[in-house]
């Protein structure tokens, strides 16, 4: 190769080096991303919100005096239900919260008796301990 040739590649390589170290760090990186930071923060604290919700919600269901009555008839620790609670998955906490909130509601409406209200806190009790048991 001539010395021409390889001055050439020399000087080349040394502006695109000079160049590389001039562009700052932020402009090569991605900065667009497709959601920020800040936005998974949020979901992430509004998905832990809901999620206490619910917990909440169960455990308010099975800490009536009616629900504490059923548990303690069928020799059931309530203890130990409430707290496997927090062992369910979101998409379990989810639909027992949807379902204690639908027997409140019927009962506070006149469209459940007692018995029926007790029969659906066994039902929700039995479907914990199963879950907690295959978990």
């Amino acid at each position: 190769m001539s010395f021409v040739c390889k001055e050439w590649i020399r000087r080349f390589a040394v502006g695109a080096l000079a160049i590389v170290i001039t562009i700052p760090a932020g402009l090569m990186a991605q900065s667009d991303h497709v959601v920020s930071p800040a936005d998974l923060q949020r979901q992430a604290a509004a998905l832990t919100q809901t999620r206490q919700q619910n917990i909440g919600k169960v455990r308010s269901f099975l800490s009536s005096p009616t629900a504490e009555q059923t548990m303690q008839k069928a020799h059931i620790d309530s203890g130990q239900v409430k707290a496997a609670i927090p062992n369910l998955s979101d998409d379990e906490l989810a639909q027992l919260a949807a379902r204690a909130d639908k027997a409140q509601r019927d009962f506070a409406a006149g469209y459940l008796n007692t018995r029926d209200i007790a029969l659906i806190i066994l039902g929700v009790v039995v479907i914990i301990l199963i879950i907690v048991i295959a978990s």
